[in-house]
């Protein structure tokens, strides 16, 4: 039973992963609105596929803070759907994740409350999802939505890999205070980089509505001071972790996971930026504004893995 726990729980990993994608597909289409009400879509389970489906007034039947909404979009309709439905699939994924993890109460039962925990911050979310849709894609709900996602990942994270208590075999690390000094604080900066592109990702929304997408080309240069922190701070970010890929390299076993994940970090960093520079010269092309979200939260969670990897004699290696 704990096998199935550890091969599930990556899963649902992957498949909250897959969720932020589409949650940034949504939002780089426009479709955020595709649905005006929750948990319904204009009053039903299926959604309709045309205009005439719909009631002549349908814009004030399911109008958002008095205001009537957009003209029905069958594209972004569905869009928002199946960001709806796959929401629901990974709701029931951490479900059947906790339902395992019961295996682990006389083991570690810790393990078993993080696992439920991840199940009620799922409901949070869900709720949080409601509320995003009711104050019409209010940009301080979209952070924190975005922000619980990625609370969810890594308590996912740190609950499997504890789970691998007495499976894993232990890799040699030195210097460990500077290592993980470094760690932390890569961590801590990606975080807050992330939280930036969010930021910048909210003003993309504001000034799209304004200009419009005929005038796209000019939507870089109205996106304010925010941007420019952003794109500047992304040079510290890279340095920082070459800095720390060279101390992983010196200070644990060679060719080892935790290397390999210091490696695989870096080269998501560096597609990022590659990502990152494209949209800022190249008028945002919609298909790179998920991706370049999805490389950041990955790399979050590298982050997770990494911190727990080199702790993980003083973590986890102990009788519980």
């Amino acid at each position: 039973m704990a096998a199935i726990y550890r091969k599930f729980g990556i899963t649902t990993i992957i498949a909250v992963y897959l969720l932020i994608l589409v949650g940034g597909i949504v939002r780089s289409t426009g479709s955020g609105m595709g649905c005006p009400d929750w948990p319904k879509c204009f009053g039903q389970y299926v959604p309709p596929t045309d205009i005439s489906e719909l009631p002549e007034d349908y814009k004030t039947i399911y109008a958002i803070q008095g205001r009537e909404i957009a003209d029905f979009n069958a594209v972004h309709t569905w869009i928002e759907y199946i960001n709806r439905l796959l929401g629901a699939l990974i709701g029931l994924f951490i479900l059947i994740t906790a339902v395992l993890s019961i295996s682990f109460w006389k083991k570690d039962k810790l393990i078993t409350v993080l696992s439920w925990l991840a199940l009620v911050f799922v409901l949070v979310q869900a709720w949080l999802g409601a509320k995003v849709v009711s104050t019409d894609l209010h940009e301080g709900m979209i952070t924190i939505h975005m922000v619980m996602a990625l609370v969810i990942v890594g308590l996912l994270i740190y609950t499997i890999v504890r789970s691998y208590n007495g499976v894993l075999k232990t890799e040699k690390v030195s210097n460990l205070s500077k290592l993980n000094l470094i760690t932390f604080l890569s961590a801590i900066v990606a975080f807050a980089q992330l939280i930036l592109g969010t930021q910048v990702r909210e003003n993309v929304d504001t000034v799209s509505k304004t200009l419009g997408d005929t005038l796209r080309s000019e939507w870089i240069e109205n996106l304010g001071m925010t941007f420019y922190i952003h794109r500047s701070f992304s040079i510290l970010v890279l340095l920082l972790h070459l800095g720390l890929v060279y101390m992983l390299w010196k200070n644990t076993s060679k060719n080892g996971r935790i290397q390999a994940l210091g490696k695989s970090l870096l080269a998501i960093l560096v597609i990022e930026v590659i990502t990152g520079t494209i949209m800022a010269y190249f008028a945002i092309p919609k298909p790179l504004q998920p991706v370049h979200m999805l490389l950041a939260s990955v790399a979050l969670g590298i982050h997770i893995l990494l911190i727990l990897f080199i702790n993980f004699e003083s973590l986890f290696k102990k009788k519980y």
